[in-house]
């Protein structure tokens, strides 16, 4: 055992850390290098990696080492911070007064808001041999390194798990014998967090022995270690749906779980050691939320499916039914749930909530918006964002700092039913969308088609970030919620990276890429007739569900057909004269369509001939509408052999026959329309005012 040297408090803490600090090697030699003053060495060190990796313990041994060596330590926490100015100052105190000051930034994630203010105002203030070192959750803005003056200067090194070697080494510090770490070390790998807690969990609780090396035996055994004894297994369900769910609310706990008490459990999810109180609800530790979900989701997949999609349905209705500041963390809380499949989390950081947010525009922030604009794209980018603020300023969203209200981004949301000539000819985006609407397939009446435009800061290009996230839940919001939306077109600046996402997203790149003021843009298209909301979302559950194969699979076969008016009426005359003809029924267009697809709960031939069925039974309420239902149904329900035998069993003559029929076939597809673009059922008309001529 090692020998811990009496003295002050401090003192015997170093050497504690110091005794019990394992790997990393490679950057405390870079940092050593840094204190030394080794010519081509960093002046500021840039960590990033997951939550548990070992960021903050790297930090603390920095200062160790440094004060060891008789340089000033400076510690700023982001946790402690608002993301002001004015409030890192503070903390950090005067660091210009030392030339050999060592400055050390924990947790940046917090306040990520400052990183350009460092970048180009306080960093570059600092003593010459000054040292500092910046950890978070986040790589650093792409700013840094397009920027010349940081070349050299600026080292980023991402935190990765601890080698097996180390990992080890790890756990015979913790008292975990070596013939006991296999299993630990299946399970979390090198993740220090991971590690020490498995072997916390591991000398207080049942042993854990060679044979349950399988990985699925290890997330188990741990489990029970680590969560220890639920009350019951409606506390399991409540924490599998907090480790699920992005933030767990009493009202999302009471949507998962029907026949539990919700209160209760929320109370006791808020007690739990690992799960913290965020601003929209609890959470866990990321460690544990990993494996209760993974768990989970080996261990009883179909719970685990059920459980996901009561989730889903639940948070799509609270996305539904949010507005204002609310919509997009209610978005966010849905794309959430599909962080597992590999792939979205590669471009979503779900981290807006806290350092910046939408807000509406307002005319009084116009200067600030132009100047935004000008020095992120131009006096031409400029000139067209005024005219839209001048055309549309409804439709123009802000972005800006939570703490200081500073605008660091502008999107526009455009919604249009008809080309308008000075609109095309003042926004080649505009006119590119209308001119693909145009030639594929064009609206119809009461359709329209929206884009979304994205402007951002100068030097902070279009990459994953806090502002990106906000940006594509607003495209998605207004695409996926949207009443009678046809078309949908995103505009993004650099398709090589994007890419990937918007095929993700079934949004469709357009053959010619468009130039607006110098600047290429691609822009992406989706016909929202042919995959409709719910379809668009049936398939991301069942991508994130059963992999992306199945995904594919759903997609290719849940599509609709977009219908002119003219191709409409005909397919409702032809599935009326179909009618007891089930093998004719099921070729029919109709089945496809949105009128049939929006309701997969039935048959598609059941659920058209409902839909038929309904709005022939909105020809009731005065002698007049009976006629015209009299007339339809026996036509094509009683199996008369023709019209004129139809006539004449209705006692009318086959020219007032032929007028009545026509008359309420007219009203029958007319309703059957209205549900094909609006996507409900309209509204009762009011009883016709006269008989069809010739009455």
């Amino acid at each position: 055992m090692s020998h811990i040297p009496l003295g002050p408090l401090a003192e015997r803490l170093r050497s504690a850390r110091g005794a019990s600090f394992i790997g990393r090697s490679e950057e405390r030699a870079q940092f050593a290098a840094a204190l030394d003053g080794v010519p081509g060495t960093f002046g500021v060190l840039y960590l990033h990696g997951p939550g548990g990796v070992g960021k903050s313990a790297l930090l603390s041994r920095f200062a160790d080492e440094a004060q060891a060596r008789g340089r000033r330590v400076i510690t700023v926490d982001g946790r402690d911070l608002t993301a002001r100015e004015e409030d890192f100052e503070a903390e950090a105190g005067p660091v210009g007064a030392d030339e050999r000051v060592v400055l050390l930034v924990d947790t940046f994630e917090r306040c990520q808001g400052l990183e350009r203010w460092l970048r180009e105002s306080y960093l570059p203030a600092l003593p010459g041999d000054a040292v500092v070192v910046i950890a978070g959750r986040r790589p650093p803005a792409l700013a840094w390194r397009t920027d010349p003056g940081w070349d050299g200067l600026l080292r980023v090194v991402r935190l990765h798990d601890l080698p097996p070697h180390d990992a080890g080494t790890l756990l015979t510090s913790r008292g975990v014998p070596p013939g006991e770490q296999a299993p630990l070390i299946a399970f979390a790998g090198g993740h220090p967090l991971a590690l020490r807690l498995a072997a916390d969990v591991s000398l207080h609780g049942e042993r854990m022995h060679t044979r349950s090396a399988a990985s699925t035996d290890v997330i188990k055994t741990l489990l029970g270690q680590l969560v220890g004894t639920l009350p019951s297994a409606a506390h399991r369900r409540a924490l599998e749906v907090c480790a699920h769910a992005l933030a767990t609310t009493e009202e999302l706990l009471r949507a998962a779980l029907t026949d539990a008490p919700a209160s209760e459990l929320f109370a006791w999810l808020r007690e739990l050691p690992f799960v913290e109180t965020g601003r929209h609800g609890l959470f866990p530790h990321d460690v544990v939320r990993e494996v209760l979900d993974t768990d989970l989701r080996w261990r009883d997949p179909g719970t685990y499916e059920a459980m996901h999609r009561r989730l889903h349905a639940h948070l799509l209705t609270r996305a539904k039914a949010a507005e204002g500041t609310g919509v997009l963390p209610a978005m966010s809380a849905l794309t959430y749930l599909h962080r597992t499949n590999g792939f979205l989390s590669q471009y979503v950081t779900w981290q807006a909530d806290g350092d910046v947010h939408e807000d509406t525009f307002v005319p009084e922030e116009a200067e600030e918006v132009l100047s935004l604009v000008r020095d992120a794209e131009g006096p031409g980018a400029e000139a067209l964002t005024a005219f839209w603020i001048g055309r549309r300023p409804q439709a123009l969203r802000i972005c800006r700092r939570t703490d200081s209200r500073q605008i660091v981004a502008v999107w526009a949301c455009l919604t249009m039913d008809r080309p308008d000539p000075e609109e095309l000819a003042a926004d080649p985006v505009v006119s590119a969308a209308w001119e693909h609407c145009g030639g594929a397939t064009p609206l119809r009446d009461g359709e329209h088609l929206a884009i979304v435009r994205f402007l951002m800061e100068p030097k902070e290009c279009e990459r994953p970030s806090p502002v990106m996230d906000l940006f594509l839940h607003r495209a998605v919001y207004e695409f996926v919620l949207a009443d009678r939306l046809a078309w949908s077109y995103i505009a993004m600046a650099d398709n090589s990276f994007w890419h990937p996402l918007m095929a993700y997203m079934d949004q469709h790149l357009l053959t010619e890429p468009v130039r607006v003021e110098g600047r290429v843009q691609s822009l992406y298209a989706h016909d929202w007739r042919v995959i409709p909301p719910r379809i668009w979302l049936d398939f991301s559950v069942t991508l994130e569900l059963g992999g992306l194969e199945a995904g594919r699979t759903a997609h290719r076969t849940g599509g609709c057909v977009v219908l002119t008016r003219e191709e409409f009426d005909e397919a409702v005359r032809a599935a009326l004269t179909a009618w007891h003809r089930p093998d004719e029924l099921v070729t029919n267009p109709l089945v496809r369509s949105r009128l049939v697809v929006e309701h997969p709960e039935a048959d598609a031939v059941a659920a058209l001939r409902e839909a038929v069925t309904e709005s022939i039974e909105t020809l009731h309420g005065t002698a007049r509408d009976e006629q015209l239902h009299k007339v339809v149904t026996t036509t094509y329900f009683k199996r008369v052999p023709n019209q004129e035998a139809v006539a004449e069993r209705l006692h009318i003559s086959f020219s007032t026959y032929r007028r009545h029929l026509a008359a309420a076939l007219e009203r029958i597809s007319g309703q059957l329309w209205q549900m094909e673009i609006h996507g409900t059922p309209p509204a009762a008309q009011p009883p016709s005012d006269s008989w069809p001529e010739g009455t």
